[in-house]
């Protein structure tokens, strides 16, 4: 039998010190929720005794150093449950102080209503959106197996971490953790271990309202090892069992349904969606501390417990310490490996990026998405540590590279990743690779398929997520499929998230320096989109360099003296801008134009940039996108003109549909002047 059902027997291997840390954490935990009057307090509430057991008893880890390379990944994806990890984190002695605790939820705190990475020491992932944990958490699974395939040898295990999830019912009733549990299994991902809290309950109630699936068969039917254990979540022996024969099995992601209660020990409120989202009440909290024998006094931490805990430090400390003289050892038998652990630790490449993009020569028309290619299979080689990937389109992204293997449970040398017609679960993914402190990783789909993803590009924005999105067939020029493949409203839904670069390179050159760009940026993530059609490669000497302009987001293409309209666009536009501009300036209309890659970067710039390349007192001015105009007034201004979509695509091909919608040479002509007449 694959489910293997382990012995109920109420608390056992629980002493009495135990307990009285676990119960710290239960009282942290909803009294943080009840400072704030906000808050989840009945989860962290059901599962202190298994967050108690993995991180006093289970993970590799040190409260001293939470960057250290090779230490377990913790990864709460019940975000609500926050309290539950900023209690764990503040006892094992990470940077958040019990005054921190005190100030959950509140402005500027260290502890926000759901975890945030890079904002609060020891928080691996930002979590809260339900599945992006437990999907996140499959992408950190393959960074360290594909690190450890890089980087060990013989004796020297220098990346061999696993990735420890904390997962309730609505992680997985979102669909995205069905796709990525699907892949994690099989990838054979036995570095990665779920705990699925099954207390039974979300908000709207009981979960036979609407989740009476068997998740034990599901996960078996998915490759994974599952065991459960039952009880009430305070069996901290057979959870403790559980997780070791986790760790020991092979070739298998392992759940382990763990039967908890939410909100125990609360009198009135166990076992109720009253427990779920909202503060217990002092009467209720008092009650419980009562019934507990705990002293009333508020964020009380033990004398005893905080021995306890320091102990949790000094053990983490002793870890580091063997790992780092082992990796000395590593530095003398194997220097060149050693250097390039070390270099991607600091996020530096192999060689400059720079050096080995190809150019391409003026004239020849290529799609972006073949130009992309051709930068792929230039500079992927040479740049070992990034993965590559597609969701099932990858003769169409062309985001294979020469000489790539497939990562695959047999083969975690590989880095091109096979994610199947899976964009939620992809783009999850990514982001936890792009996390491993180690690893970069890029993935392709369909830009009208983005949407899928949204969600993640949305946390990777937030979280500050150096990955790069791949999306191609990026508008109506892809032709025949028609509107459902069309996007024509993605590009300014996606310009909308704060921190995110979105380009839509207009030639080879431009998508080259994008790539440049997306891999040097580690501040945030960033998008690529691209076409299906073939594009003219613009003349570098005639036209203002990609190298200088994508790096700024705009630049000015081309201009006659004391230009009196200016022509602003995109990607495969460009070619009509600069088709017009030619008739233009035959007519005697001086005219200016204007390639804007990407909004976000060209912001960025200083006003006198920005001045300089849209010139302001220049009010006569076309935008030209084939994509719906929201987001373009602030160039375009109330003179300007838009050519462009007012609403979706059709089935045509890709030339005839442009004819059709109006997005035309002779349309940003007679825009243009429409323009100039509006000005005047």
């Amino acid at each position: 039998m694959s489910t293997q059902q382990l012995q109920d027997n109420p608390f056992p291997g629980v002493t009495a010190l135990d307990n009285q840390c676990i119960q710290t954490i239960r009282f942290l935990a909803m009294e943080g929720v009840q400072a704030a009057n906000s808050g989840h307090p009945g989860m962290p509430m059901g599962c202190a005794p298994a967050a108690y057991t993995l991180f006093n008893k289970t993970m590799k880890h040190n409260p001293a150093n939470s960057s250290w390379i090779n230490r377990d990944r913790f990864v709460l994806s019940a975000g609500h449950g926050s309290m539950l990890l900023y209690s764990m984190l503040h006892l094992c002695g990470y940077d958040l102080s019990l005054e921190d605790l005190k100030q959950f939820r509140q402005w500027g705190s260290k502890t926000p209503g759901h975890p945030e990475y890079g904002f609060t020491d020891g928080v691996e992932l930002t979590t809260g959106p339900l599945g992006q944990g437990i999907s996140s958490a499959v992408g950190m699974a393959i960074a360290s197996k594909y690190a450890g395939a890089y980087f060990n040898r013989d004796g020297y295990d220098v990346i061999d971490y696993n990735i420890q999830v904390i997962s309730g019912d609505g992680c997985l009733q979102e669909g995205i953790s069905s796709e990525a549990s699907s892949l994690a299994g099989h990838l054979g991902l036995d570095n990665l271990i779920v705990t699925y809290d099954d207390n039974h309950i979300t908000i709207d109630g009981d979960t036979d309202l609407s989740f009476t699936e068997d998740v034990a068969k599901r996960y078996e039917s998915y490759g994974w090892y599952v065991q459960i254990v039952g009880g009430d979540g305070n069996d901290m022996s057979a959870y403790e069992k559980a997780l070791e024969n986790a760790k020991n099995e092979k070739n298998r992601p392992s759940i382990i349904q763990l039967r908890t209660h939410i909100g125990y020990g609360s009198p009135n409120k166990q076992d109720s969606h009253d427990a779920h989202g909202a503060a217990l009440g002092e009467d209720e909290i008092n009650l419980i501390k009562e019934n507990a024998n705990w002293p009333k006094e508020k964020f009380h931490v033990p004398v005893e417990v905080k021995e306890e805990f320091n102990q949790v430090k000094e053990k983490g400390a002793k870890l580091e310490a063997q790992w780092n003289e082992m990796f000395a050892n590593y530095k003398t038998a194997h220097p060149d490996l050693a250097q390039a652990f070390e270099d991607a630790q600091s996020g530096k490449f192999p060689v400059d990026i720079e050096s080995i993009l190809p150019t391409f020569e003026a004239g020849e028309k290529l799609a972006t998405r073949q130009a992309s290619g051709k930068v792929l299979n230039a500079i992927m080689p040479q740049l070992p540590l990034i993965m590559g990937g597609s969701a099932d389109l990858t003769p169409s992204n062309n985001t294979h590279f020469a000489g790539a293997e497939d990562y695959q449970k047999d083969s975690t040398s590989g880095r091109y990743i096979r994610y199947g017609v899976r964009e939620h679960a992809m783009g999850a993914i990514l982001n936890g690779i792009n996390i491993s402190g180690l690893l970069r990783a890029y993935a392709a789909t369909f830009f009208c398929f983005a949407d899928y993803m949204r969600p993640a590009i949305r946390l990777a924005a937030l979280s500050h997520y150096p990955t790069p999105f791949v999306f191609t067939h990026d508008s109506i020029g892809l032709g025949e499929d028609g509107p459902t493949h069309q996007p024509v409203e993605h590009m300014p839904a996606y310009r909308a998230i704060p921190n995110l670069n979105l380009f839509r390179p207009a030639d080879a050159n431009e998508t080259a320096y994008a790539w440049k760009h997306m891999l040097e940026n580690t501040k945030g993530p960033s998008i690529i989109v691209l076409t299906r059609q073939g594009l003219p490669n613009l003349d570098q000497e005639k036209y203002g360099a990609a190298k200088e302009g994508v790096a700024k987001g705009g630049y000015v293409l081309i201009s006659d003296e004391n230009p009196s309209v200016q022509i602003i666009a995109t990607g495969s536009e460009i070619e009509l801008a600069l088709n017009a501009y030619e008739s233009l300036s035959a007519e005697g209309i001086a005219c200016r134009v204007i390639s804007l890659p990407c909004f976000s970067l060209f912001e960025s710039q200083d006003k006198a940039y920005r001045d300089a390349v849209i010139l302001p007192n220049v009010k006569a001015r076309c935008g030209v996108e084939a994509g719906i105009s929201q987001g373009w007034d602030k160039y375009i201004g109330d003179s300007g003109e838009f050519v462009g979509m007012t609403g979706f695509g059709a089935s045509a091909p890709g030339p005839e549909a442009y004819k059709g919608f109006g997005i035309t040479t002779e349309a940003v002509i007679e825009a243009a002047k429409k323009s100039l007449a509006n000005a005047s």
